[in-house]
C-alpha cells in the first residue's frame, strides 16, 4: 500500500487491508488509513468482510450476488 500512497492519490482501493492482521495490527492499520484520509484528503474504498471494521467507516455499501443491497452513510465520531 505504501507504493499506492507515495504520490498522494485522491482515491485508493483497498481490498481487505486488515484481512491477515491480528486485531492490534489491524487497528493500527485502520487508524493509519483514517489519518491519511484526514491529512491528505484521500478517499479509501475498503472491501472487507469484517463487520466491525465496516461499521467504523463513513459509508457502507453492501453488495449481494453482484448487486447493491444497501447503501448506508454513517456519522463517524
Amino acid at each position: 500500500m505504501t507504493r499506492a500512497l507515495i504520490l498522494q492519490p485522491p482515491l485508493v482501493l483497498a481490498d481487505e487491508p486488515t484481512g491477515n492482521l491480528d486485531s492490534e495490527s489491524g487497528e493500527q492499520a485502520f487508524q493509519l488509513l483514517r489519518d491519511i484520509s484526514a491529512r491528505f484528503h484521500t478517499t479509501f474504498v475498503i472491501v472487507t468482510h469484517d463487520e466491525h471494521l465496516a461499521k467504523r467507516c463513513d459509508r457502507i455499501v453492501r453488495l449481494v450476488d453482484g448487486g447493491l443491497a444497501r447503501d448506508t452513510s454513517i456519522r463517524v465520531q
